[in-house]
């Protein structure tokens, strides 16, 4: 059984920073594509960022040259580091692997972006 277990998240002021790790167990790590996804109040889950298995990346529109991606697959980790943080940045941020067929999902962080 596969589990993603997210960290990191938090209160911080607009312009601030954070970094979020998900640490995934129970698979193969590296042969999965993970990605990060967010779901603001009243809004639709929407992709953040997403890193395949051989390390392409994707960005979302409003966070490119502010977030980055990135994988240890010695560790079985991903992580989002978010710079210039934006109160429209606030939502829960879920981790998602992706193995085909199957999607698996963290329960989530909750980031908080102050003005």
């Amino acid at each position: 059984q596969v589990q993603l277990v997210e960290s990191g998240g938090g209160l911080v002021q607009a312009g601030g920073s954070l970094r979020l790790s998900c640490a995934a167990s129970g698979t193969i790590f590296s042969l999965h594509t993970m990605a990060w996804y967010r779901q603001a109040p009243g809004k639709q889950r929407e992709l953040v960022a997403r890193i395949t298995n051989g390390g392409s990346t994707i960005y979302a529109d409003s966070v490119k040259g502010r977030f980055t991606i990135s994988r240890d697959n010695a560790k079985s980790t991903v992580y989002l580091q978010m710079n210039s943080l934006k109160p429209e940045d606030t939502a829960v941020y879920y981790c998602n692997s992706f193995y085909s067929p199957v999607n698996y999902w963290g329960q989530g962080t909750q980031v908080n972006v102050s003005s």
